[in-house]
């Protein structure tokens, strides 16, 4: 059930709070894109990997945002937690895509929401290495640097270029690697970027015309669902639902279904 904040929020507002956020988070990561590392943690695995960028990431979002609106609360990868009592929750993903920024990788990014129950009222999603900013007010559209996006272009399975992600888990990636092969014989080509994020952004972009993946928590996907949503893509799980850690999947509204089918023919769905 939706719980609406306590009182009248205007969901620009936000955005232009997350996109100072974002932007100023994003500019930190760059600066300290070539420098040594002083900390490099596991978290569920050896190649799952944080660093001291994350969490610095994430303090600096949080002061940011909480500055500015302390009744509200917080859900970030690193530990940000807090109830809140505005009705407003910002979730937070100060660096998705680590080892990419570890191996100074294209693909990281950081991403932002502010979330009122089960509604996303704001997104973005800030690109640093393209300097791309991808932004969305629910029903307000989706935008990168203040262009419109207006989502993939329509075609068929066999023309489709699609997006995925691996878990870090050695198991469930042989198991998904399983269900690539599956598909590769039936869509144009795959591409792993390694940010669930900036994926679901090319989504909303038409850089891919699909992106899928299945393990995935809420910082991974609040803000790029948003933004994928309001661009025109279809948005949800393998089976007609709402997309979440058991599976995310966005395409242009043409190939939403069929794809969605072939991957839970091909095993996604338990992989």
């Amino acid at each position: 059930m939706t719980v609406p904040p306590t009182r009248t929020v205007d969901p620009v507002d936000l955005l232009v709070l997350a996109v100072e956020a974002g932007e100023a988070a994003a500019a930190f990561l760059m600066e300290g894109l070539h420098r040594e590392r002083t900390l490099v943690a596991t978290k569920s695995s050896a190649t799952d990997m944080v660093t001291e960028m994350d969490q610095r990431s994430e303090a600096m979002i949080v002061d940011h945002l909480l500055a500015a609106r302390p009744a509200d609360g917080l859900l970030g990868e690193e530990g940000a937690s807090k109830s809140g009592t505005s009705g407003i929750v910002w979730v937070i993903d100060p660096l998705d895509g680590t080892t990419n920024y570890l191996y100074g990788h294209p693909g990281f990014s950081v991403s932002i929401a502010a979330v009122a129950g089960d509604v996303t009222l704001a997104g973005v999603v800030v690109d640093p290495v393209h300097g791309e900013t991808y932004t969305a007010t629910t029903g307000g559209g989706s935008r990168v640097n203040g262009r419109p996006l207006t989502g993939p272009r329509p075609g068929g399975l066999p023309e489709a270029l699609v997006g995925t992600g691996f878990s870090y888990d050695p198991a469930r990636r042989a198991r998904q690697g399983q269900v690539v092969a599956a598909m590769l014989a039936q869509i144009r080509d795959l591409r792993r970027g390694g940010g669930a994020a900036v994926d679901l952004c090319l989504v909303a972009q038409g850089r891919l015309d699909a992106y899928y993946e299945r393990g995935l928590a809420p910082w991974d996907l609040a803000a790029g669902c948003l933004i994928a949503q309001e661009a025109g893509a279809i948005v949800g799980d393998f089976d007609g639902g709402i997309a979440g850690p058991h599976g995310a999947l966005a395409a242009h509204p043409d190939l939403f279904d069929l794809l969605a089918e072939r991957l839970r023919a091909a095993g996604a769905a338990d992989a």
